[in-house]
């Protein structure tokens, strides 16, 4: 079959069945989300062995340290999948309705959310995101169709066949309603954005250009997206910064590579660059690279993207807090950017200036991340720069805002 029509065909499915999440009673939901845990839990080795195929597959293919720390599962992450998905069926769910105010006459004007109805998802090949993406669907009351990266495929397989599927049966809902497309290769990925009738919306997460030519294709098709194709995480350590919080800053910064919210760009005030770029180089050494002025490459080239060279960090001097913000803003993707200083004032003056996603006064940038900030898990990461969801996008952006006038004294009728 033409990978046009398995993904029309699986977002046709998607849509027939979505109205089982839309008309459920929120406990419904929150007990399917709790199934997925269980699942995981109860049974891993289906899912570990798909993984471990995967995982031996990608570093017969060449695939750097980084990319594998991503695509690999065990059973401690499977139980952090599992938690995450029970602190999901805890939470509220949005209220469906709100009142903004009287309009006289008897009326009053509500706020209605409803669901979009068929989301799709292009992802990188990470395993945990096929979860952390279906729960969010399921969450919302929205159908979904996603497609992930190929060194994941028999990941996702085993994932939605052992784990979100049954469960979403188990709790009387259409297993359907979330679909993953089971074919390698770019094409599917191409066709996911070229469907605005059946997929409206696509969540776009993954490498740069790839992400970016897909948003791109999105556009001319007239299908929305909320993508994050770049990242890096921006850390300044600024005159009067507490040392022993800047290291361990640095340090946290690194401790996955493979992330979009790693440390990326080091900036280092002036006049104590001379100072401390041979103590950072011998801190990182040997497991991190320093790229020192004057670079080869963009000021905000993002390492987790290059599988040759992720071990690396960018370090640059800085003015002072003003000028760091807008290195910040100017040089990378406005992912995220903090700042190390004891001085209230230089604090103030950076993140005023300071325009990106997210923005850090002594506090690591891999804080950027939905469960880390919100307690849920994420769809992705959005650093569009215009009004919309940004950052972490969670199930509470996945929805559409209806006004509707009503007789305020028939609004009892309507629950």
């Amino acid at each position: 079959m033409d990978v046009n029509e398995v993904v029309a065909e699986a977002a046709r499915a998607a849509r027939a069945a979505a109205g089982s999440l839309a008309a459920a009673p929120a406990k419904t939901i929150d007990e399917a989300l709790r199934g997925m845990a269980r699942r995981l839990s109860a049974a891993p080795e289906p899912i570990l062995a798909a993984n471990r195929d995967d995982v031996a597959a990608a570093e017969a293919g060449g695939m750097s340290g980084g990319l594998l720390d991503r695509l690999r599962l065990d059973e401690a992450r499977l139980a952090g999948m599992a938690e995450q998905l029970n602190i999901l069926a805890d939470v509220e769910p949005e209220p469906a309705r709100r009142t903004i105010r009287e309009l006289g006459g008897g009326l009053v004007l509500q706020e209605w959310r409803r669901p979009v109805g068929v989301i799709g998802a292009n992802y990188e090949a990470r395993p945990n995101v096929t979860v952390d993406v279906a729960s969010q669907l399921v969450k919302s009351g929205n159908g979904g169709v996603l497609r992930t990266g190929s060194a994941a495929l028999a990941s996702a397989i085993a994932l939605m066949d052992e784990v979100v599927a049954p469960a979403l049966a188990d709790a009387g809902l259409d297993p359907a309603a979330v679909q993953l497309i089971r074919a390698r290769g770019r094409g599917s990925a191409d066709a996911l954005v070229a469907q605005p009738g059946l997929i409206p919306l696509v969540i776009l997460r993954g490498s740069g250009e790839s992400t970016r030519t897909l948003a791109e294709k999105a556009a001319l098709a007239g299908v929305r997206t909320l993508a994050h194709a770049d990242g890096g995480g921006v850390l300044y350590i600024d005159s009067e910064a507490d040392l022993e919080k800047a290291f361990a800053l640095i340090g946290a910064g690194l401790d996955r590579l493979g992330v979009c919210n790693r440390l990326n760009l080091l900036l280092i005030h002036r006049d104590r660059y001379d100072e401390l770029l041979p103590r950072v180089e011998a801190e990182l050494a040997p497991r991190i690279a320093v790229s020192r002025p004057p670079h080869e490459h963009p000021l905000g080239y993002e390492w987790a993207l290059d599988s040759d060279r992720e071990a690396t960090v960018t370090v640059a001097p800085a003015d002072g807090p003003l000028h760091a913000a807008r290195l910040a803003n100017d040089e990378t993707s406005g992912l995220a950017a903090g700042i190390v200083t004891e001085s209230a004032a230089a604090a103030r003056e950076f993140l005023g200036a300071y325009a990106g996603t997210g923005a850090f006064w002594n506090a690591t940038t891999r804080l950027l991340d939905g469960f880390k900030l919100l307690n849920v898990p994420e769809t992705g990461i959005n650093i569009d720069r215009v009004p919309g969801p940004r950052g972490p996008v969670t199930f509470r952006d996945l929805s559409l805002r209806q006004y509707a006038v009503v007789p305020a004294d028939r609004l009892a009728d309507l629950d």
